[in-house]
């Protein structure tokens, strides 16, 4: 148990380092025409040194909001639902698109008999077989659920039942709120991300990086290491981009784990100011009349 503390306290103290590290040196990691930067981004991209950056920065920010200036954690929380929102509102409109794809589909192909799609101007024009415009389909559904999960939280859109909560007090809310922010969003997307983050560029470069290896061992590989983008559909003709699925996946994760702490910081400060700031600052979307009228009578 000692010796995990003081791996905790050491990885802890070494963050600022290796955040100077990267931020004063990206070519290292970021200049992707060398094999080696490329190695140490896939690394470092879900490694033990960017999590306790990560780590210390949130417990930072945390601190200085809590005994400097609370208008600090408020910035973080207004920015980060800010982004959430403003993503959110910008991919809802894919819906409109599947939608509208939907029916030009199945008029091309049923009424038209035509078998395939052309887009765009001529000699720059995208042309798909009607089957894989068909499968595409899919990618615009993975965009709403992995792009809008932020935005969707802060309008308390998601589905969940409150039998507890919704009878509990103010601050007793805000603690279960922080409660489940660092013990199950926080927690269950890191797990996540890292699974997630592997599968990703097993699908995207040979030979395939595994979690397990040491960035020695992935630098020795960077000789041979070459982009292998997945281009296989399940259909001959069909959607051969399926390695975008996996690119959503991570920003799913990224995007859960920032509002996990734009929640944990909106409770902590909801706790302390008390009832009078409860939703302060949320920018939501205008409901209908009934929406409202169901909204205030506690529904």
């Amino acid at each position: 148990m000692i010796d995990f503390i003081v791996w905790v306290f050491t990885n802890i103290a070494m963050a600022p380092y290796h955040l100077a590290i990267a931020l004063l040196n990206p070519g290292t990691w970021f200049d992707w025409s060398n094999n080696e930067s490329l190695v140490r981004f896939i690394y470092y991209g879900a490694s033990v040194e960017f999590f306790f950056v990560v780590f210390t920065a949130f417990m930072v920010v945390t601190a200085l909001g809590l005994f400097w200036r609370r208008a600090i954690l408020w910035s973080f929380v207004r920015g980060l639902e800010g982004l959430a929102n403003g993503l959110g509102r910008t991919v809802a409109w894919v819906g409109l698109i599947m939608v509208l794809q939907q029916v030009m589909i199945v008029f091309l192909q049923r009424i038209f008999r035509v078998a395939d799609i052309q887009l765009g101007p001529l000699g720059l024009s995208f042309a798909q077989d009607l089957s894989w415009w068909a499968e595409e389909l899919k990618l615009y559904n993975a965009m709403i659920v992995c792009l809008c999960v932020s935005y969707t939280f802060v309008q308390g859109g998601h589905v969940r039942v409150d039998l507890f909560y919704s009878g509990m007090k103010h601050r007793a809310k805000r603690i279960v709120d922080m409660f489940g922010a660092l013990i199950f969003m926080m927690p269950a997307t890191v797990l996540t991300y890292l699974y997630a983050w592997f599968f990703m560029w097993r699908h995207l470069v040979v030979p395939n990086p595994s979690a397990s290896s040491e960035l020695d061992r992935m630098l020795m590989q960077a000789r041979v290491l070459r982009w292998n983008v997945e281009t296989i559909g399940f259909s001959p003709n069909g959607f051969n981009a399926y390695f975008i699925f996996k690119v959503l996946i991570v920003a799913f994760c990224v995007l859960v784990f920032l509002h996990a702490m734009a929640v944990f910081w909106r409770a902590l400060l909801e706790y302390i100011e008390g009832e009078e700031s409860a939703d302060k600052y949320r920018d939501l979307d205008p409901l209908d009349a009934e929406t409202e009228a169901l909204h205030a009578a506690g529904h």
